[in-house]
């Protein structure tokens, strides 16, 4: 018995490990089901996780704002909108364990970007109106930063329940 179940744990960690060196890297939108999309007009922004890079907040908030502008949203002050719009982001290296090793025994690492915009009710903000998620490999050049940014945003939201 003890032996079927050392198995089944070390199955169960090949599987797991296996799920973890295929990443899939894109973009998805979670909406929730009971919310009319269309009668949202107004937003506002409320704290959450930014970018390091000030330069690179900006940016995604630039992004998101126009994104929301072109569905017709208008950005009011927190208090008065009809959603509340927070975005977390971050920068982590992954490592291609399929390629295979230099000289020195590493394997090929690249950097990847994760971006995520969350829209919560204004009344309950722990409820999740609809939660967008990007990953992305980076591109090292710095000019490239805003246009990938852009296109990222622009992924997501094109996934808005109302289009």
């Amino acid at each position: 018995m003890k032996a079927l179940l050392s198995v089944c744990v070390l199955l169960g960690a090949l599987t797991v490990a296996g799920a973890a060196q295929t990443m899939k890297y894109g973009v998805t939108v979670t909406p929730d089901k009971d919310t009319n999309f269309a009668a949202l007009k107004t937003y506002a922004w409320t704290r959450g996780t930014p970018a390091i890079d000030k330069k690179v907040d900006q940016q995604i908030v630039a992004a998101v704002d126009h994104e929301l502008a072109g569905l017709g949203l208008t950005k009011k002050a927190a208090g008065a909108a009809d959603v509340l719009v927070s975005y977390a982001a971050l920068q982590r290296t992954d490592v291609d364990l399929k390629s295979k090793p230099d000289a020195a025994g590493v394997s090929r690492q690249y950097a990847v970007g994760t971006l995520v915009v969350v829209l919560l009710d204004p009344k309950k903000s722990d409820r999740r109106l609809l939660t967008a998620r990007a990953d992305k490999p980076l591109d090292a050049e710095p000019a490239k930063v805003q246009a990938l940014i852009d296109g990222v945003v622009a992924e997501m939201f094109a996934k808005y329940p109302t289009r």
